[in-house]
């Protein structure tokens, strides 16, 4: 039982990545693309891509939260007492983000607007860098078991926490130019298309490259995570992942923006799974499993139930978002005409 229930969450996981990491991803390309003339094309074409579900791929975020509180409660209190303050920067982070997202838009004042811009940008790489040093100091055994706090600073500001909070920035980087391609094929223009499709190349090639560099990282500093990621049962995800963003970065190049997004997708999910079977059977590696720190029986059955309900009554209204959102018909703000500079 307490197995499903960790599909379940994991699952929530995916989703936050593929749907919030892009939208991260975004203001990640906002913050580097110049100044406001240079820049304001690819703004807009960022702007225009996320404005209708933005708010929406936070869902994902808040499920994780409750299914980890409900079912794995022990957990859940030694993650929250040991790693308060880079989940108090990502929570901070997360409302300057969707604040200056919405604000940017309606203030007249350009200084106002590149503070605001300034905050969604800087904010959108906070977050995701704080999510992963986060992964890192579970995964690398540095959060203990016992509802008790560990050292607030060492448990993440260390060699695992920071290959994950950069992997984390760099794979949300790339999955939202991939996005983005398709995206500017579809209301903008061919200069975007290719402004966007070789940032997703680079992007994926920086990827690869800190996920090569994080092989020592994790020997040196995560022994369990790594006989089992790169020796042991989740070699097998690591290699999907390898073969889905090589393939995704080919398909950019032959200009197949469709097949590159599904494989882009498939990257980062099974870089996710391969943690979460690297890591298998600990909720916190080595020193408390999944069937001990699970609730009781009833209350997880309790947690598939109702997943179950959700999956019936809201994953189709989510659904629909992001379909009327591919088809453009949404309501969403004119793009500008200018050109930027390569």
């Amino acid at each position: 039982m307490s197995g499903a229930v960790a599909v379940v969450l994991f699952f929530g996981v995916s989703a936050y990545a593929l749907f919030g990491g892009a939208d991260f991803g975004s203001g990640f390309w906002d913050l580097t693309a110049g100044g406001p003339d240079r820049g304001k094309q690819p703004r807009a074409v960022v702007s225009h891509s996320i404005g209708p579900v933005w708010e929406a791929n936070h869902v994902w975020l808040v499920f994780i939260l409750v299914v980890m509180w409900t079912a794995f409660s022990e957990a859940f209190a030694s993650i929250m007492l040991t790693l308060f303050v880079p989940l108090s920067l990502a929570a901070l982070g997360i409302v300057m983000r969707g604040s200056s997202f919405a604000f940017r838009k309606e203030v007249s004042r350009v200084s106002s607007q590149r503070n605001f811009g300034a905050a969604f940008a800087l904010s959108s790489v906070l977050v995701p860098f704080c999510f992963g040093a986060v992964a890192g100091a579970i995964a690398s055994g540095r959060v203990p078991a016992g509802g008790i706090a560990g050292d607030p600073w060492s448990s993440w500001i260390n060699p695992t926490s920071i290959l994950g909070g950069v992997l984390a920035v760099v794979a949300c980087a790339y999955l939202a130019a991939v996005y983005l391609v398709w995206d500017a094929a579809r209301f903008s223009g061919p200069e975007m298309v290719e402004y966007f499709r070789r940032r997703a190349v680079i992007a994926g090639v920086v990827a690869g490259v800190v996920a090569l560099a994080g092989i020592f990282v994790l020997h040196d500093d995560a022994e369990y995570l790594y006989d089992n990621l790169i020796t042991g049962r989740a070699l097998p995800l690591v290699i999907v992942s390898a073969l889905c963003g090589i393939g995704s970065l080919v398909l950019l190049l032959r200009e197949n923006h469709r097949g590159a997004r599904l494989l882009a997708m498939g990257a980062v999910v099974a870089v996710i799974w391969g943690w979460g079977v690297a890591q298998w059977p600990y909720l916190l590696p080595e020193t408390l499993k999944v069937s001990a720190g699970a609730a009781p029986d009833a209350t997880l059955w309790t947690v598939l139930i109702v997943f179950g309900v959700a999956a019936v009554t809201i994953l189709p209204s989510l659904g629909l978002l992001y379909l009327l959102d591919q088809k453009s018909i949404l309501e969403a703000d004119e793009l500008p005409s200018a050109t930027p500079s390569p």
